[in-house]
């Protein structure tokens, strides 16, 4: 009976120091995962501070795939400005190049175009429909167009929201409570003005079109670089405008002239 107790005494001991080893092996997963844990949110407050220590133009947070229209309802715009299939990019460039082509420089008017074109499409289904028993071949048959009008509405739909936060801002900037805005909005029209006296909207526009073909992407290659110039430019731009405030903004009335009473 004794040896059977000594035995059992033992057995309880050699469980007790198992459970005890088991329980210190998870307290030091624990502690490790624990220390893991903040070793992450260490590492990723660190990164979330050297991210916002970074200046991007124009306030930029995400980067330039998205900011140009990485959404699930045009994805294809990014793509096309930033030349991630060049065939595509380089068949909307050159159709673009094309149109101005023919407008400018060949003083082709577009009214004139469409009906050169329709002329020539009708007149040559026209008579291959009637030389289709001398050919023995039938003539192509005629898609019917169709357009879907969920298509126009939602064009319709983007058009008012745009026009209608355009009228905001515009009503924002007339109320005279942000002159920095004022200015800006005044000097890119004026800049705006110049551009149009000196060449016409269809190539305005072209050039519109070759600078988002080109600008977007050479930003995204050298990004950096760019981002450090824009940091000191903007810096020496709100230096100056600082002491054109303090000498000249400051200086002008602001709100209504209350009424002098006289005795």
């Amino acid at each position: 009976m004794a040896d059977h107790a000594g035995e059992h005494e033992k057995h309880e001991s050699v469980a007790e120091s198992l459970i005890d080893k088991i329980t210190d092996k998870f307290h030091g997963s624990d502690s490790s995962s624990d220390s893991e844990n903040e070793k992450d949110k260490d590492t990723k407050s660190a990164a979330s501070a050297v991210k916002a220590k970074i200046y991007r133009l124009f306030g930029r947070e995400k980067p330039v795939h998205k900011v140009l229209g990485d959404e699930p309802s045009y994805p294809l715009a990014a793509d096309i400005f930033l030349w991630r299939d060049k065939k595509i990019s380089a068949g909307v460039l050159g159709f673009a190049t094309a149109i101005w082509v023919l407008f400018e420089l060949l003083e082709y008017h577009l009214l004139t175009l469409v009906c050169h074109i329709l002329i020539l499409g009708l007149a040559i289904l026209f008579l291959w429909s009637n030389a289709s028993t001398f050919i023995n071949k039938s003539p192509p048959k005629i898609p019917e167009v169709v357009v879907p009008e969920n298509i126009v509405l939602g064009v319709a739909s983007a058009l008012r929201i745009e026009f209608n936060g355009a009228f905001a801002q515009l009503r924002q900037i007339a109320s005279g409570k942000d002159i920095k805005k004022f200015l800006a909005v005044i000097a890119g029209l004026w800049v705006l003005s110049i551009l149009g006296s000196c060449w016409n909207f269809l190539t305005l526009f072209y050039i519109c079109f070759v600078l988002l073909h080109t600008v977007p992407v050479l930003y995204e290659k050298y990004e950096d670089q760019v981002d450090a110039f824009a940091e000191k430019a903007e810096a020496e731009l709100k230096k100056q405008y600082a002491v054109f405030n303090a000498k000249v903004l400051s200086k002008i009335p602001k709100g209504p002239l209350k009424d002098k009473k006289f005795a």
